[in-house]
């Protein structure tokens, strides 16, 4: 298997300790998406779009931890069963929103990504697809919703 950046995330968090753990957390926080330029031509019809799930490379998480105690409990659990970057395959996921498009530069909102991050890919955030009714959160359920003020650490580092 083969995956290659295809063009690097900017944000104005250069520090892994204290950006927001989640979009939610990062409400107005403006960043930039520079998608190589040969692979503008796929922005094509993007900016229809107000929202964008952006994949990329956790390139500052040097450790694979199984087990985790993520930011929003003080209990362990599996890795899987958490957004924690210390994965096997270190892979990031964030709906950010989609403000405008010029020419192989994405202009976007609430961005909780670090400066620098290697952009893996970029799809469409489509509510029909990707919202779900009926859904249960698993631990997440009986902790308090903090993601909107909680903020990172070293422990990821």
């Amino acid at each position: 298997m083969q995956i290659r950046s295809i063009g690097v995330i900017h944000s104005p968090f250069d520090n892994i300790a204290e950006m927001p753990i989640q979009p939610s957390g990062a409400q107005g926080v403006a960043g930039r998406i520079e998608l190589d330029a040969e692979l503008a031509e796929g922005l094509k019809d993007l900016e229809g779009f107000s929202h964008i799930i952006v994949l990329y490379q956790f390139h500052r998480v040097s450790k694979v931890e199984l087990t985790v105690t993520p930011f929003l409990d003080a209990e362990t659990h599996g890795v899987f069963s958490t957004r924690a970057p210390t994965r096997p395959n270190p892979i990031g996921l964030s709906v950010l929103e989609l403000k405008s498009i010029n020419g192989n530069i994405l202009e976007v909102n609430n961005i909780d990504i670090l400066d620098g991050t290697p952009l893996l890919d970029i799809k469409p955030y489509v509510p029909e697809f990707d919202q779900q009714d009926n859904v249960r959160t698993g631990w997440l359920q009986k902790s308090p919703n903090g993601s909107q003020t909680m903020r990172s650490d070293k422990r990821f580092a």
